[in-house]
């Protein structure tokens, strides 16, 4: 009987110690999991889908609308302008069809990128097309920039040297070195990397002992910086040329109104782009040269767990995951910013430099200022107040002569 009891109190130590213990393993999974979400929440599925829906609609629109007036379009000038919004949406298209796809993939592997990609190729086509349709935009809005510019403030040199098929040459020659620098890593100078949270792959920052790692991402955030701040200074001269010119074009007449209110809504386009992309692309190039000083990438994170060492390196994986969306974000803001927001005004647009060269003399003759017709009224209102006096003065002396 005691035999009994005792063996009873054994087993029930022991069920008792084994409940303990999964309850034990149970909070710590659970405190784990929570964790791992905590550190992924920016990660989610719900971002490139909607990122990839928004673009093609937005750039599908631009693309029909620029077929549809370069069809009807007969100046050059409007020719060159159409063929830089079509590419440039044309580019922002294909850099997400051939992109996404890939992360959405990715997402329903649950965050396995070797069940998608088990030789590691995709991984490098992948890497190749975010750098080739991530500069290729970003050399499109120099181009176009450079080109307002010179039609604004070289309207007669714009005119004679600036053709269609000088257009077509300089499209496909940015397109064309960008490709080819794209293609280096594949060449052995740098190398692409999975990168945080596993969904997408990128130029590797971190990697010093690959040959050519840090030049190739050196270069690819100088390239970056450089177009941002031609298209920065291009427009700002743009600018200050147009309101100079709405100066001095300051009447009262009509196409002197219709100047004024073509250069206001030229200017807040340009300001608005200059918004964009500060906003989408300054990120990530800064945080690009901040990662390549450090010697640390964003693939390091696949791997690291999260604790107090690493905390730093966390926060760098999510700021890059942002920065790349914003980036990302650029693709869709483009046709929205050059052409959907105001394809009333397209042709307005369009011809800026032809009413800078066009302005006929004639017709600044037939104006007038309405100051100065304000002052012409003055100095006849002052004429005939003065005849009225000297008739007065002469009606005075004649009635005292008869007195």
């Amino acid at each position: 009987m005691t035999s009994k009891c005792q063996s009873s109190d054994v087993l029930l130590q022991n069920l008792t110690a084994g409940t303990m213990m999964w309850e034990s393993n149970h909070s710590k999974s659970s405190q784990d999991g929570a964790g791992k979400s905590a550190s992924c929440g920016s990660v989610s599925v719900f971002f490139p889908i909607i990122m990839m829906v928004t673009g093609m609609v937005g750039n599908s629109l631009a693309m029909l609308l620029v077929y549809s007036a370069y069809r009807k379009k007969e100046n050059k000038r409007k020719k060159s302008f159409l063929l830089c919004i079509g590419s440039l949406a044309l580019t922002d298209l294909f850099g997400q069809l051939l992109t996404t796809p890939i992360v959405i993939s990715v997402y329903r592997a649950d965050l396995k990128w070797k069940r998608v990609d088990p030789s590691g190729t995709l991984c490098a086509f992948f890497g190749v097309c975010m750098t080739t349709f991530g500069l290729c935009p970003l050399f499109l809005a120099s181009a176009m920039a450079v080109e307002r510019a010179l039609a604004i403030t070289a309207p007669h040199w714009y005119s004679h040297y600036m053709k269609t098929s000088v257009t077509k040459q300089v499209l496909v020659i940015i397109w064309c070195l960008v490709l080819l620098f794209a293609l280096l890593p594949i060449a052995g100078v740098g190398k692409y990397t999975l990168q945080w949270p596993g969904t997408w792959c990128f130029i590797s920052t971190g990697d010093k002992d690959v040959t050519g790692n840090t030049f190739f991402a050196t270069t690819f955030a100088a390239l970056g910086i450089c177009s941002l701040l031609v298209t920065l200074s291009c427009n700002v001269v743009t600018i200050r040329a147009l309101v100079i010119r709405c100066k001095t074009k300051a009447t009262s007449t009509q196409s002197s109104k219709q100047w004024e209110r073509l250069t206001t809504e030229t200017v807040i386009q340009l300001m608005g782009i200059m918004c964009v992309l500060l906003t989408c692309w300054s990120p990530l190039l800064v945080l690009m040269l901040k990662m390549i000083s450090t010697h640390t990438s964003s693939h390091q994170c696949n791997s690291a767990a999260v604790s107090l060492s690493s905390q730093d390196l966390q926060m760098d994986c999510n700021f890059f995951l942002t920065a790349i969306r914003l980036a990302s974000l650029n693709q869709i803001l483009d046709p929205w910013v050059y052409l959907l927001l105001r394809e009333i005004l397209l042709r307005k647009f369009c011809q800026v430099a032809s009413a800078v060269s066009k302005c006929s003399l004639d017709v600044q003759k037939e104006t007038q200022c309405p100051l100065d017709a304000l002052n012409k009224k003055a100095i006849q209102n002052d004429n005939v107040h003065k005849q009225s006096l000297n008739m007065e003065n002469s009606n005075l002396n004649g009635g005292n002569e008869e007195q």
